[in-house]
């Protein structure tokens, strides 16, 4: 291409003489060949067009020239557009210049594009050509037999095109059996078209072969269009028909009407279908037992049917019948297979179970139960341990009283009767059972005459046995008095001989007496009492005693009895309060409900009467009773009583007079209900028990954490005071300043967190200052603050005899006490005014007597203050003096009161 390239560009370099020369000689040549190609209606730029042989008419060729710009030939002789063509006409055409300039030769190619149009229009010409003479190129109906003997190769038939007239033509074909499975099975000569087949073909593994025949010229050109070739394989009676089972197995009902279907077989074919190859024919060539012919088999559709209504299981239960199966619709050369079919003949309750004895005879003894008394068998033709088989047993009649019960042997399928409920001898010596069986499905025989329930009789007899004492009723009864004398007799418990029908030769024992109240004679079975009888006694349920009695007879058979003995009610008890305990809450209510109880009889018992029993008019004069209903009154109180517990007696009196005397605990509560109040054990007197409140304990625990806060603080400060290092002159190194913020008249104490050695002196007396803290001094009602420097300053003054010494331990915290003078409060400032001027003068200045931040500031004296004391958590009570209003609260604060009263 870039040497076609080069001979286009260089071509302009030529002379216009060149050109014309060009121009002449193109004129005046001829074309030495032309081209048809064939291309799409429209072209795009640099597509390929197809190739022209350059050497076949020039072997060498300088310059190469194209007439139509819209081309470009390159020197292999490929052809390409430059531009878009479209071909409008339906064809286009140019032509190629080949010079040599040395030889000065010329030739030229004439080259012709075809579209699709033109091509429809040659190709509808040549059919019109054709059209009289028969068109070969067109599918041809092709078939072979299947497993053909050959020869191989076996030829087939010849493919032909009408173009093979014009061009030489080149057939082939494609497809399964040529390039693909099976491979190399048919193919083609080039020149003929005569189609070959190499081997057999199996039909049931390919019916058809579907191929493509194409014609082409030896340059590639296709004159027409790929034929489909179809190539049949005709079949051939080749494969037997196969049943689905070689071995049939069904189930038949006896005694099934004719026509009956018994079962259906199948079977398959590989043969070609809707062919006689696979038109199959049943039939069945033998039956086992062989007479009569009881089964017939469809020979289209292969279902077994009964020809017989004659079908008895209990003589023959099974069948076999081998059948055959053949294709050709049967004729006799078709290919046959046989198969054997099992049918089994299924039961039906055709025959009713029999007794093998039509009566029975046994005997049992009385009063026993659960026995097995007798085993009764029948016969049944049915399948065994089926439903048809298997027997149900029925007492029809002599079981009025259900003594007895007859069940089925799952193993023997016998009956078994027993006894469920014991005979007695005296009454009944012999009892008559109908028994009737049958199946558990139902019979099936409906036309049968037969009854189906087989019937037998069971004679039983029963034998006396003896049974010993009767204790019947098991419960009896007897009336005695309660509180009746000991000694007392009474009717008993007796018990007979069902045999003599008396109570003669029966001998008694007690078994359970839960009092021990009574004693049985062991004779006659009378009773009599041996402790009093109370009614009321927790034994007593309802007013009946119950004592278990034995009795024996003289072989010691023994039955037992219980002797329930009623004890009518006496007027022995007084009603009285159960309650004994009443609280009354003043707060809500004025007064108690109490009610009385009497354990006697309803007859001895209310209506009851209530009423004070106390000759002190004081408690006649507080409580007041009130009738309710006939077992209950209100107590209540008159004079507003005080809180506290009393003592109230009173009589309850029932309807016959008799009383008893129940002293009530009332306690008078300030509550709101009874589970509010706490029972005391006196008035509140000062001495009472006191409960304390949700609303005290509440304030007890915030001032215990309130002191704690305090503590905690204390605690701080204290930490961080001794962490801070303050400097102080040297003549100053032992002293210390305390404050007081004590504001009311104080006793005389002194408390010092130092833990040294202090003195205190009253106002009559006189004392040496030996320690070297400050301390505080309480004088006509005001504490003061002491400053005492280095132990070496002493304050004369008189002392009277006492004397005061305090001691703080620096690690328990604590003090001791001891009397001593006090000084004057004027020689107590003129002595302390000076050294706290001092003192004060040097806290303000640092180490370079500069003026300090944290320096001590002066206070006024503020007086004496007031007479109320402190109110500190650190103040100590000395006296109870003025505490005397606390006896007058109201109710709601004596609690209160009790709770700060220091006992």
């Amino acid at each position: 291409m870039a040497a076609a390239g080069s001979t286009r560009s260089g071509s302009p370099a030529l002379g216009l003489g060149h050109l014309l020369t060009l121009a002449i000689l193109a004129f005046a040549c001829d074309a030495c060949e032309e081209v048809i190609l064939r291309v799409p209606s429209e072209l795009p730029a640099e597509k390929f067009v197809g190739r022209v042989n350059l050497k076949d008419c020039l072997k060498s060729a300088d310059i190469i020239h194209l007439t139509d710009p819209d081309f470009q030939v390159l020197e292999d002789g490929s052809v390409y557009t430059t531009n878009s063509v479209a071909l409008s006409s339906g064809q286009r055409s140019f032509t190629i210049w080949l010079f040599n300039t040395n030889s000065q030769e010329e030739r030229e190619i004439s080259v012709h594009l075809e579209g699709p149009v033109e091509v429809l229009n040659k190709r509808l010409h040549t059919e019109k050509v054709l059209s009289r003479a028969k068109r070969r190129w067109a599918p041809i109906p092709c078939s072979m037999l299947e497993n053909s003997l050959g020869p191989f190769p076996l030829f087939l038939q010849q493919i032909q095109s009408d173009t093979a007239q014009n061009y030489t033509i080149y057939y082939s074909i494609r497809g399964p059996g040529v390039d693909k499975e099976p491979l190399n099975l048919f193919y083609v000569e080039r020149d003929t078209g005569n189609l070959y087949c190499t081997g057999r073909v199996d039909r049931e593994q390919y019916e058809s072969f579907e191929l493509t025949a194409f014609a082409t010229t030896p340059d590639g050109y296709t004159p027409e269009y790929p034929l489909p070739l179809l190539i049949k394989i005709e079949d051939e009676n080749d494969n037997y028909p196969i049943f689905t089972q070689t071995v049939y197995s069904f189930t038949v009902l006896e005694n099934s009407p004719i026509g009956s279907p018994v079962g259906e077989v199948c079977a398959t074919d590989k043969d070609e279908p809707d062919t006689m190859h696979t038109r199959l024919r049943y039939s069945i060539l033998q039956q086992l037992p062989s007479p009569p012919t009881l089964f017939t088999m469809h020979p289209s559709t292969g279902v077994i049917t009964t020809t017989s209504a004659q079908l008895d299981r209990e003589l023959i239960d099974k069948y076999q019948l081998i059948i055959k199966v053949q294709d050709m619709d049967g004729q006799y050369f078709g290919l046959q297979t046989t198969a054997t079919c099992v049918i089994t003949i299924g039961d039906v309750n055709d025959n009713l179970p029999t007794f093998t004895r039509t009566t029975y005879v046994t005997s049992v003894e009385e009063n026993t139960v659960n026995v097995e008394i007798l085993r009764l068998t029948v016969q049944d033709k049915d399948l065994v341990n089926s439903p048809n088989w298997r027997a149900n047993y029925t007492i029809l009649k002599g079981n009025e009283n259900g003594n007895f019960k007859i069940e089925t042997d799952p193993k023997t399928n016998e009956g078994v009767l027993c006894v469920i409920k014991p005979l007695d001898h005296e009454e009944r010596q012999q009892v008559t059972l109908q028994i009737g069986v049958a199946n558990e499905a139902p019979y099936t025989r409906e036309a049968s005459s037969k009854s189906p329930v087989s019937t037998a009789t069971v004679t039983v007899t029963v034998t006396n046995q003896d049974e010993g004492p009767e204790c019947i009723p098991s419960t009896q009864t007897v009336r005695i008095r309660e509180n009746a004398p000991v000694g007392t007799t009474n009717d008993g418990y007796k018990a007979y001989d069902p045999e003599t029908r008396n109570s003669n030769g029966i001998r008694y024992r007690k078994l359970s007496d839960p009092r021990g109240w009574v004693t049985v004679n062991e004779d006659s079975g009378s009773i009599a009492i041996f402790r009093t009888l109370d009614r009321e006694a927790e034994t007593v349920r309802n007013g009946i005693y119950n004592i278990t009695v034995l009795a024996l007879d003289a072989n010691g058979r023994s039955c037992t009895g219980t002797l329930a003995i009623i004890l009518e009610d006496v007027n022995d008890n007084g009603p009285f309060i159960p309650k004994q305990t009443v609280v009354i809450c003043k707060a809500t209510t004025s007064s108690a409900e109490i009610v009385a109880v009497d354990p006697d009889e309803p007859v001895n018992g209310p209506p009851f009467d209530f009423s004070l029993e106390s000759s002190d008019s004081g408690v006649r004069g507080m409580w007041r009773l009130t009738r309710i209903n006939d077992t209950a009154a209100r107590l209540s109180y008159q004079n507003d009583p005080s809180f506290g517990s009393y003592a109230v007696p009173i009589r309850v009196t029932d309807r016959l007079g008799l009383s008893s005397v129940t002293t009530l605990n009332v306690i008078v509560c300030d509550c709101i209900t009874e589970s509010d109040c706490t029972h005391r054990s006196g008035e509140r007197t000062g001495y009472a028990e006191v409960r304390l409140g949700p609303w005290a304990i509440l304030a007890i625990l915030l001032g215990i954490a309130l002191l704690f806060c305090i503590l905690f603080t204390l605690v701080c400060s204290v930490s961080r005071a001794s962490k801070e290092q303050k400097f102080l002159p040297d003549d100053l190194a032992q002293q210390n300043l305390i404050v007081s913020n004590t504001e009311a008249p104080g006793d005389d104490k002194v408390y010092s967190t130092n833990g040294f050695t202090t003195q205190t002196v009253g106002a009559s007396g006189q004392a040496a200052f030996t320690t070297t803290v400050g301390t505080g001094v309480k004088s006509g009602g005001q504490e003061t603050i002491e400053m005492v420097k280095g132990g070496q300053q002493t304050l004369d003054s008189r002392r009277g005899a006492g004397y005061h010494h305090h001691t703080l331990d620096p690690c328990r915290g604590g003090h001791v006490e001891v009397d001593n003078y006090r000084y004057a409060y004027s020689e107590w400032h003129n002595f302390t005014q000076p050294r706290l001027g001092e003192k004060v003068r040097f806290c303000h200045e640092d180490d370079s007597q500069k003026l300090a931040q944290d320096y001590v500031l002066t206070y006024n004296y503020e007086g004496k203050g007031s007479a109320a004391g402190s109110v500190g958590c650190c103040s100590d009570l000395q006296d109870e003096d003025g505490l005397e209003f606390l006896d007058h609260l109201e109710p709601k604060f004596r609690t209160l009161a009790e709770v700060c009263a220091k006992r």
